[in-house]
């Protein structure tokens, strides 16, 4: 059995792609995360080893709580890095590496896996990440992968950081592509040679993920007992379903919204002439979907509007 610890675990999402994948015997033995609804979530997924709290003090209060194990997983918070917080030059979740890696050095692991945002590999603290992994013991292999390449249906950037005290991981990763962009129409040995496996298939799209979904039945807050009236739908305004109604193809964006209805586009976008492409914009069914950020129910944000329904 090999020992997983998963730190920033939130329901558990990298757990999930290691003890679910096929033929390897993952376990995790440790959980952690600041967020109780997080953790209730993910002891609800995987069993009651996880545990809530701040990981720093834990650290300092309760070391001991770190158990034994072979592989540590996670993602340190990262707004600190990201473009969307261009202002936060001190904002101290840039330093929560430092705890991540103490984990790995208390618990014994010989390998580490530390995902983020590609800001991070142009960081000091990706420089520092690295030295300190070196003085640890381990070899490190850091990059960029996107999701589309993988069989994700989202185009969607992270950066990885690997360590492992006993193999190169270099030898490793980064791992051959699934998935490959259809329009460039490759041959199979183009594939091949650009680091593709030898069955590789065309991205999976947005009708992949989506297109036998049945239509949403209710979009109130459910009169039932706990946990069913958790999830309820967004209810839109009047001016906001006219202005679904008023960019109807997909692709659209809020340029053919301030060219069919200009008496509904935001005084903001009137004056705007130019910028992304991407806001109120439609998804293609036949392309994978956009980055899904936090605020994807709000299509002034992102191309967030179903490809054809009126509604995110």
């Amino acid at each position: 059995m090999i020992r997983i610890i998963d730190l920033f675990c939130g329901a558990g999402g990298l757990t999930a792609g290691f003890v679910k994948l096929s033929g390897k015997p993952f376990q995790t033995v440790w959980a952690n995360d600041f967020n109780s609804y997080a953790i209730n979530t993910y002891r609800g997924n995987f069993g009651p080893h996880a545990s809530c709290g701040d990981i720093v003090t834990i650290l300092e209060e309760t070391p001991d709580i770190i158990p034994p194990a072979d592989v540590v997983v996670g993602g340190p918070p990262c707004q600190g890095f990201s473009l969307l917080n261009k202002k936060r030059e001190t904002d101290p979740r840039k330093a929560l590496w430092v705890p991540f890696m103490d984990v790995v050095n208390a618990s014994g692991a010989r390998f580490f896996l530390m995902e983020n945002v590609p800001q991070l590999l142009h960081t000091e603290e990706h420089a520092a990440i690295v030295e300190y992994a070196g003085k640890l013991g381990f070899a490190t292999w850091s990059g960029v992968l996107t999701a589309t390449d993988y069989g994700v249906p989202q185009s969607r950037k992270r950066a990885f950081i690997v360590g492992s005290r006993t193999v190169s991981p270099g030898a490793y990763f980064p791992p051959k592509k699934t998935n490959y962009n259809p329009s460039f129409k490759p041959s199979r040995m183009e594939l091949v040679l650009s680091g593709y496996v030898e069955d590789a298939r065309p991205y999976a799209t947005v009708r992949d993920a989506i297109g036998d979904l049945p239509d949403p039945e209710g979009t109130e807050i459910r009169d039932a007992p706990p946990p069913l009236d958790l999830h309820f739908g967004r209810t839109p305004t009047p001016k906001s379903l006219a202005r679904y109604q008023a960019v109807p193809e997909e692709g659209m964006n809020r340029f053919d919204l301030l060219r069919n209805a200009p008496e509904l586009t935001p005084a903001c976008w009137v004056r705007k002439k130019k910028g992304g492409t991407d806001l109120f914009g439609r998804l293609w069914w036949d392309r994978p979907s956009f980055t899904i950020r936090t605020e994807f129910f709000k299509p002034e944000k992102g191309r967030y509007l179903h490809p054809e329904k009126h509604r995110p």
